[in-house]
């Protein structure tokens, strides 16, 4: 059984009442990297560093990141798009997103190119909704979400693959929060998105950032002391 502090709070007694909530940069000196997969986006690398007085391996799967688009139309719906997903065998409800693997391509640029790309669909206002990592222990892999709005269509974008049978639809932002909650639909982009979309429109949009604003947190991307270095 958990011990319970003066407080109130289950754990070992040491928990602040009240945490600073705000991740924080932390580098430890990298003694060993070896390559052990040269993907075509991303690479596995096995990485040995110092910590506290001794030193630990991770392997890890080195991300370029990606955006999300949650698009939202003037009767508050959402987009959505359902594709087949072969890691997890299942065709599942997803919003649009890409990799960000085109090399100087800015992630708003990247973002309009995807919602074009995937739904056949133009954006006049554009902003960050959310942020969030998709797997820390395992992956560098960060997802930035852009609230899209003032939509417009565009001529039909041929597609290939796993894309080339996409499924369009739209539902109410309401009944994605609901789908949500009761686990039926679980893509991580969209389950963030419709959670933060709908927060935020609770507070009158009041905590979205603009579309241009720097990614400062992504390890690629962002800057010091949030960027990873890559030649450790």
């Amino acid at each position: 059984m958990s011990e319970v502090s003066e407080s109130g709070t289950a754990g070992s007694g040491r928990h602040a009442a009240s945490p600073d909530l705000v991740d924080v940069p932390e580098h430890h000196p990298i003694t060993e990297r070896t390559v052990l997969h040269h993907g075509r986006v991303w690479d596995v690398v096995r990485e040995a560093f110092t910590y506290g007085d001794g030193t630990i391996i991770r392997e890890v799967v080195d991300h370029p990141g990606a955006v999300a688009i949650l698009a939202l139309d003037d009767d508050d719906r959402m987009l959505l798009i359902r594709q087949y997903r072969h890691p997890v065998r299942q065709r599942d409800w997803e919003i649009p997103a890409g990799l960000l693997d085109m090399a100087g391509e800015p992630p708003l640029t990247a973002a309009q190119r995807e919602l074009g790309e995937e739904a056949d669909l133009a954006a006049t206002d554009w902003s960050v909704l959310a942020e969030f990592l998709n797997s820390p222990g395992g992956s560098s892999e960060t997802i930035r979400v852009y609230l899209a709005r003032g939509l417009s269509a565009l001529p039909a974008f041929e597609r290939h693959d796993e894309e080339a049978d996409i499924e369009v639809a739209w539902a109410p932002l309401d009944e994605v929060v609901a789908a949500v909650l009761a686990r039926r639909v679980q893509s991580p982009s969209l389950v963030v998105g419709a959670l933060a979309a709908a927060a935020a429109r609770a507070r009158g949009w009041s905590s979205l950032g603009a579309g241009t604003e720097p990614w400062v947190r992504h390890p690629r991307l962002g800057e010091p002391p949030w960027a990873v270095p890559r030649d450790a």
